[in-house]
């Protein structure tokens, strides 16, 4: 994967640099955003062209300069701009805000938020791998050393007692110099390896993020008062969630402004002293009348992965009236095609899976 990206990057780095422009598809407001990709990378503090980890991070910038992270993959989300509607952003792509100040403020958000958390992961885990081969070589090793100190101990012992012996002396001696030799050598190789340093991130990438409600013919009143109509659905269904899932005991978390593929998550109590899975709970909001849900790309790839810990969960909303949370469990079965950047689903054939008893709920 390594060599894939370094020979992605060298054909085409220019060209990412030079920028695009994309659509949202599900975003119905009007504020366009500037999309960021950093390469980052962590390297072996004995050897800087060895790269331990490298990381692809995506971060977002509106026009009033606030720098957030964009999530793991947001362009799977994002559609290309249909030409036609290129008239309609002329005066986005003159605006002040998009400037060579862009890259430092994005580069200042991801070294105080996104490398120092790659940076630990990794260190963690290098550390972990090298404590655990230590410990293998020098279990190994140190047994093999003593065995044959032992088997010194006794030729010597022979020899004075006049005793022909199978083994030469200088023999074993020159395996106990090889032995300790190469347990110091595997310490001090372990020990360097055991020291990452963290490069500085690099802007490889931008696009401009057009919100498919800005592409609207006319800004309409009709059409500011839809979107605030949507916006008003998704904040009763991530309440009526949040409520369901505390009444069971669980604690939960609003992550959606993280894009981390999910909503909430939603923490059990512990059982028998012991942590349980999260709960990663993707909320769908609908209004009386609606008869489909849209998912996307990201939302379908993160359920696939996160399996068992995945539930989709629907909320019917009319007026200020919650129906639900109505849970599924495994929603989808397989990812989309490549150019599919989202799904809409039969929101009646998903409730008929559901569930509106609280999977995995309290004993």
């Amino acid at each position: 994967m390594q060599s894939v990206t370094d020979l992605v990057l060298e054909e085409y780095r220019k060209t990412l640099k030079q920028g695009t422009i994309l659509v949202d598809p599900n975003d119905f407001g009007g504020t366009p955003r500037l999309l960021l990709i950093l390469d980052h990378a962590v390297r072996e503090g004995s050897d800087p062209e060895r790269v331990v980890s490298r990381r692809l991070q995506f971060v977002e910038m509106d026009p009033d300069g606030s720098v957030r992270h964009a999530g793991w993959a947001p362009h799977l989300d994002l559609e290309p701009l249909r030409p036609e509607d290129r008239e309609k952003i002329q005066e986005i792509l003159q605006a002040p805000w998009i400037g060579p100040d862009c890259e430092r403020r994005a580069l200042d958000f991801a070294s105080g938020h996104l490398v120092p958390e790659h940076y630990a992961g990794i260190r963690s885990r290098r550390e972990e791998t090298v404590d655990k081969t230590l410990a293998a070589v020098q279990d190994r090793l140190t047994r093999e050393i003593s065995f044959q100190d032992d088997r010194l101990a006794k030729t010597l012992e022979d020899l004075s007692a006049g005793k022909s012996v199978r083994m030469n002396v200088d023999n074993i001696r020159q395996r106990l110099d090889e032995l300790r030799t190469r347990l110091d050598n595997r310490k001090k190789e372990l020990e360097r390896m055991r020291n990452v340093v963290s490069s500085p991130p690099v802007v490889v990438g931008e696009a401009l993020v057009i919100p498919a409600g800005l592409l609207e013919e006319s800004r309409t009143q009709d059409f500011s008062v839809d979107a605030e109509a949507r916006r008003r659905v998704e904040l009763l269904a991530m309440h009526a969630v949040i409520k369901a899932e505390r009444a069971m005991g669980y604690e939960t978390k609003d992550v959606s402004i993280e894009k981390c593929g999910w909503d909430i998550t939603s923490m059990p109590p512990m059982k028998d002293a012991r942590l349980s899975e999260p709960r990663h709970i993707e909320v769908k909001g609908r209004a009386k009348g609606q008869t489909t849900i849209t998912v996307t790309k990201n939302e379908i790839i993160t359920a696939l992965n996160q399996s068992e810990k995945f539930l989709l969960a629907i909320v019917l909303v009319e007026e200020d009236r919650c129906k639900g949370p109505y849970y599924v469990r495994k929603p989808f079965r397989q990812e989309p095609d490549w150019a599919v950047t989202s799904i809409n689903l039969d929101l009646d054939e998903l409730l008929k899976k559901a569930e509106s008893a609280p999977i995995g709920g309290l004993d």
